[in-house]
């Protein structure tokens, strides 16, 4: 269960992106780069893109990469497909938690909850969070440093990489702390596509494995 709410976790930091930034700016030097990214959320309702994902593990000096489609529409539906031998589906849909791997032809389902998952980014997409109360954040240029002020999974910081140009987030990475890595660099963002309920549906298969997980 930890494996799996540590992968939730690094795929799902998109999600706080969508909404953290509704807090007041956490001091004068950010507030342009605060208020350049509450200006894009203003009417959005879902968004879809592709992603390159690389995670560094430095312990045994090894980096994997991998690439997919991530889908979000508020207030609670996420969906991350990643592509290639590592194939699998990654959907949040409301209060389920669903890990497909489609090479295993396995999946683990899990309630989706403030108590079971406690304070994450996915958690701050519904508005039950406040960037300032899990987060000292600072910022240096088109950079934003955030560290959570208590455990996360691991996570000791979260750089967020601003563009100057269409949706302000193009990238952030997550360190723990061992300082093991995973960057995550978004392309092809569109905003508002009208994204079906159906894209996150959590059926499966037949044949497929299905492991039930507690909350």
């Amino acid at each position: 269960m930890k494996g799996m709410r540590l992968q939730m976790l690094y795929v799902s930091l998109m999600a706080m992106m969508l909404a953290v930034f509704s807090a007041p700016a956490c001091g004068e030097e950010l507030d342009d780069t605060i208020a350049h990214i509450q200006k894009a959320y203003e009417g959005l309702r879902d968004m879809k893109g592709t992603f390159v994902q690389k995670n560094i593990i430095k312990d045994l000096n090894k980096s994997d990469t991998y690439t997919g489609e991530f889908f979000i529409k508020r207030p609670l539906k996420m969906k991350w497909a990643y592509k290639g031998r590592a194939a699998q589906d990654l959907i949040i849909n409301n209060d389920t938690v669903l890990i497909y791997k489609k090479g295993d032809h396995q999946a683990y389902r899990s309630p989706f909850n403030k108590d079971s998952y406690g304070q994450t980014p996915v958690v701050l997409l519904t508005g039950m969070g406040n960037l300032r109360d899990e987060f000292t954040v600072t910022g240096k240029g088109n950079v934003l440093y955030l560290k959570p002020k208590k455990a996360m999974a691991g996570i000791v910081s979260i750089t967020v990489f601003i563009s100057e140009a269409g949706f302000p987030i193009k990238g952030f990475t997550i360190q723990d702390g061992r300082t093991n890595t995973v960057e995550i660099q978004l392309n092809n963002i569109t905003i508002n596509p009208g994204l079906k309920d159906s894209l996150f549906d959590l059926n499966l298969p037949k044949g497929v494995n299905v492991y039930e997980q507690p909350s």
